[in-house]
């Protein structure tokens, strides 16, 4: 079985994503192009492979959603290209790859940081069909003027709820980054979702 390629130039290329991915968590709702340049083995798109091999490393585990699990080739190419171990817990990940968001784990299944280290949280990598602004859920929070919405699918069918619990929980939670085609947007768990009340 022949290893797909990683970045063309390391370095560089890790340095654009990290600035890109970084700058969407900091500005959450506002979608960024992600270009990558990436092949790797289906079902890991190339967004969810260039956030891998740029913020993935030895220290760093891993989990896999099922059907990017249950592919021997994904799993070889993590190991090598980002070095970083693959775990079948999710409560042990540090970061989290999900290809299939619509089946996404509870929240609660992964780190959820502690009140003195929020920093030991998981942030879950979502490989989504669409990902847009100006309409869908609304956000507020730290580094969102006024009001963001994010159009985004396809998403288990209680997400709005599962994102208010998340902020509710702050400091504790899991970040989110979401990918679609050449477009990542970031919701850390600041961010606010604004789901409307039922009449």
């Amino acid at each position: 079985m022949a290893l797909a390629r990683g970045f063309a130039d390391p370095v560089h290329d890790a340095q654009a994503v990290f600035r890109t991915v970084m700058d969407a968590l900091a500005r959450p709702g506002l979608v960024r192009r992600l270009a990558c340049g990436l092949a790797p083995p289906a079902p890991l798109t190339p967004e969810l492979a260039a956030l891998a091999l740029t913020l993935a490393d030895a220290d760093t585990p891993i989990w896999l959603d099922p059907s990017l699990a249950g592919c021997a080739a994904v799993s070889a190419f993590l190991r090598f290209h980002a070095g970083a171990p693959i775990v079948a817990n999710p409560a042990e990940a540090a970061f989290a790859l999900i290809a299939d968001p619509g089946a996404c784990p509870p929240f609660a299944a992964f780190a959820q940081g502690t009140p003195a280290y929020p920093d030991t949280s998981a942030t879950l990598i979502l490989a989504l069909a669409r990902l847009s602004e100006g309409r869908g859920l609304g956000f507020a929070g730290p580094g969102i003027r006024g009001r963001a919405q994010l159009d985004a699918a396809p998403l288990p069918p209680d997400w709005p709820e599962r994102l208010q619990a998340n902020h509710a929980a702050f400091p504790r939670g899991v970040d989110l980054v979401l990918t679609a085609p050449g477009r990542v947007a970031g919701l850390p768990r600041s961010a606010q979702a604004l789901v409307p009340e039922e009449a």
